[in-house]
């Protein structure tokens, strides 16, 4: 799903940049807020692990490729956007600067369509469905979604480009990534079940249940009463 350097007229590169660092800024300010000792290594493993994923590639025609990204998986074990855009963003980054996968000039429409696309989908995808589906086809349609979504906003932009029709562009990257999405949503489940049943503590939606439940619970003095 990486757009390659020249892809991207140079007049459009600053409004996608500029919609990259509004939400890298309020990503930012979540973590300053949200992130401890705790929690900080779970966010590195995670970008890690989705740097190899995305280093999986599967070619498209008119140049560009199709992988999974892992956004919707790190908003949904974080409950948070934000947290999917900062680990997507720094692994586009460390790609385009060390590994020609993407590029620089187009790093913020790549922001865009796998970090912002992908975790706002994921997540709101995973937190509206999960009530009335459950817990697991909550996360596999939310995680499908993101991807595939993210891959059709990138025909778009290319067709706004220039670089190819906008009917192949649709065709192409929302066939590719349908399936693809198929793959992701069943890593994503995967992934968050493992932690579920390994490390519960470090789910955000059992953090929260947790504490619920503690400020629903009456206080030891009013026991004693």
């Amino acid at each position: 799903m990486h757009i390659p350097d020249g892809f991207i007229p140079l007049w459009q590169t600053p409004i996608y940049f500029a919609i990259a660092l509004v939400a890298l800024f309020f990503a930012f300010r979540w973590a300053k807020n949200n992130l401890d000792e705790r929690n900080i290594p779970l966010l590195a493993v995670l970008a890690a692990f989705i740097f190899v994923m995305m280093s999986i590639n599967i070619p498209i025609p008119w140049g560009t490729s199709g992988h999974m990204v892992g956004a919707a998986m790190v908003a949904i074990i974080f409950m948070s956007p934000w947290a999917g855009v900062i680990v997507i963003a720094l692994v586009l980054l460390i790609q385009g600067l060390f590994f020609g996968d993407g590029g620089i000039t187009v790093l913020g429409v790549n922001i865009l369509n796998m970090g912002i696309v992908g975790s706002f989908v994921g997540y709101y995808g995973f937190k509206g469905l999960r009530k009335p589906l459950g817990k697991v086809p909550a996360i596999a349609i939310a995680s499908w979604a993101a991807i595939f979504l993210g891959a059709c906003l990138a025909a778009v932009e290319l067709w706004l480009a220039g670089i190819f029709p906008l009917g192949l562009g649709l065709t192409f990257m929302g066939l590719y990534h349908a399936v693809i999405g198929v793959l992701e949503a069943i890593i994503t489940v995967v992934v968050i079940l493992g932690i579920e049943k390994v490390r519960p503590d470090l789910l955000a939606w059992n953090k929260k249940t947790d504490q619920r439940n503690l400020q629903s619970e009456p206080s030891m003095d009013v026991k004693a009463k």
